[in-house]
């Protein structure tokens, strides 16, 4: 039988009062709050398996509000996501729905809330990649690590690794703005791996630290591992993440 192991987390950081960041892995969702330790889950290869963050924009109000909404909704369809089309779609209801949730008021705090969002989608014999913004979707071999997922960043200066600045995410401003999703398909096999992560993981840590951590362990301990890399770096984020594993018993 072939099965998916799961192993996440999701963490202030060392520097943030709260956490804006949420998770969603199958039905199960974790929204604004702490884990002390990776949770592991393991499920049949099988019905669609969604696997995402969402980023609460930082210095907009209601970032843990948007993220939270984005992955229950993300949980609530996930096991019809069958095909690029579907995944577009839902994207797309969750940027209405982020900005529906912020207009109830025309003087509400909430009516510029965002968020990013990046995920996978773990079918039989295939991977449905997506995001918008700047939270990543990585696959892990033994021989490297491999950026699938496709940032939404202005270009970096010389010299420069990281920017907290996005070109587009869910909600974000108090008008309407469509998103276009980046959607890539990837083949599955036994024993592929990947990281999803949001970037209180990507930022402080090097691609480098990243990728022997992915190389030497798997799962609750990958993802212990590289949460303990990015508090050594400062922890300056929210940090979330989940690691990915297909398996054949």
């Amino acid at each position: 039988m072939r099965y998916v192991t799961v192993s996440a987390l999701s963490h202030p950081g060392l520097l943030r009062e709260r956490n804006e960041d949420s998770l969603v892995v199958g039905p199960w969702t974790l929204c604004a709050t702490v884990t002390q330790s990776p949770q592991s889950l393991v499920f049949p290869l099988g019905t669609p398996l969604v696997v995402a963050v969402a980023d609460g924009l930082g210095g907009h109000p209601g970032g843990e509000v948007a993220s939270a909404l984005v992955v229950r909704r993300i949980a609530s369809v996930g096991p019809v996501l069958s095909s690029e089309e579907a995944v577009r779609d839902a994207v797309h209801a969750c940027n209405r729905a982020v900005y529906d949730a912020g207009a109830g008021d025309t003087g509400s705090e909430l009516a510029t809330m965002g968020t990013t969002v990046a995920g996978t989608v773990v079918r039989p014999d295939s991977l449905l990649a997506f995001n918008v913004g700047d939270s990543r979707v990585y696959a892990a071999s033994r021989d490297g690590l491999r950026l699938v997922s496709t940032d939404d960043s202005p270009p970096l200066e010389p010299g420069q690794r990281t920017t907290s600045i996005v070109t587009q995410c869910l909600g974000g401003s108090r008008s309407y703005r469509a998103v276009h999703p980046h959607v890539t398909a990837e083949s599955l096999s036994d024993g592929d791996r990947y990281l999803v992560c949001t970037d209180g993981l990507t930022d402080p840590v090097p691609p480098e630290v990243l990728e022997e951590v992915m190389r030497e362990c798997d799962d609750g301990r990958a993802a212990f591992e590289l949460w303990k890399a990015a508090i050594e770096a400062g922890g300056p984020d929210n940090i979330t993440l989940a690691v990915i594993r297909v398996a054949d018993t």
